[in-house]
């Protein structure tokens, strides 16, 4: 078995591994299992990894673009929704052209389809695991922390409620500076970090390293254009600092500006889902085993 990480000597998701033979030894000690390597009775070596495990635990149905019958395709659908919100709303001039007010209200409901998609990606992870941790698939939250894209999908998860609290309370008239700061930056900020962190475990999990270059490969786009989203989101939270004493923001241009870049960002990273769910399922990689 070759993995990216320790682990029991099975799948990346602790289930048995689904093709019969040996398994290659390993490498990246200590670091999260993203794949193992399968060599076949016949010599074949078939690379079994975690995020194609958990996005092609079904056949896909539908067509590329249209698939409302698909949990992938709702995924992907509800992210750009979601994506397209926060950049209107962070738009030079839009707050100008409806006010305020609608402009908060643009991102509180940009933050509800966000949290409703990381819901749906947080599921399907937890369906890729072991039967044993999950019976039938009855149980909404489960505790896996073995699994690296358990925690990518869990820390996301959090990040969306963050920014429903924070974009939320935005929507409400006559705030003081402290509560500005409490409730609206301190949770924005915590988000972001959360993004940026489920990002990161998002981009190992693909490239089973903190460094590769597959631009062949659709997950690996996905993971890049959420990975400099997520940045991007992290100077917004930066520039959109709020002095708990005066209210004032620290710079309003630059955290819509990176804002608008981050959601624009995502909406690419949620777009590229689709084609990634319809992808040739069979496993990629396969070599003959010297």
């Amino acid at each position: 078995m070759t993995t990216s990480g320790p682990g029991r000597p099975n799948g990346p998701s602790g289930q048995e591994p689904p093709v019969p033979g040996r398994h290659r030894g390993g490498r990246h000690t200590g670091s999260p299992l993203t794949f193992v390597d399968h060599v076949r009775p016949d010599g074949v070596v078939v690379r079994w990894e975690s995020r194609r495990h958990r996005k092609h635990q079904q056949p896909a149905t539908g067509s590329t673009w249209w698939a409302p019958t698909a949990r992938g395709w709702w995924i992907a659908v509800l992210f750009a929704v979601g994506s397209l919100l926060f950049a209107l709303g962070s738009v030079p001039g839009y707050t100008d052209a409806v006010g305020e007010r609608w402009d908060t209200v643009t991102y509180f409901v940009g933050s509800l389809f966000f949290t409703a998609a990381s819901f749906l990606c947080y599921r399907e992870a937890v369906d890729a695991g072991p039967p044993a941790q999950n019976p039938a698939h009855r149980r909404f939250f489960v505790l896996q922390p073995r699994r690296i894209d358990w925690w990518a999908t869990g820390v996301q998860l959090v990040g969306t409620v963050y920014f429903n609290v924070s974009t939320g309370v935005a929507m409400a008239d006559n705030l003081s500076a402290a509560t500005a700061h409490r409730h609206i930056w301190r949770p924005d900020a915590i988000g972001s970090v959360c993004f940026l962190v489920s990002s990161l475990l998002a981009w190992y999990e693909t490239c089973h390293a903190w460094t590769a270059w597959r631009p062949a490969s659709w997950a690996w786009w996905i993971a890049l254009a959420n990975l400099v989203g997520s940045v991007a989101f992290g100077v917004s939270a930066v520039a959109g600092y709020i002095d708990p004493v005066t209210g004032q923001v620290l710079n309003t241009t630059g955290a819509n500006a990176t804002t608008l870049i981050g959601a624009v960002c995502f909406l690419v990273g949620a777009v590229l889902l689709l084609p990634e769910r319809t992808e040739e399922t069979r496993a990629r990689g396969v070599v003959r085993a010297p």
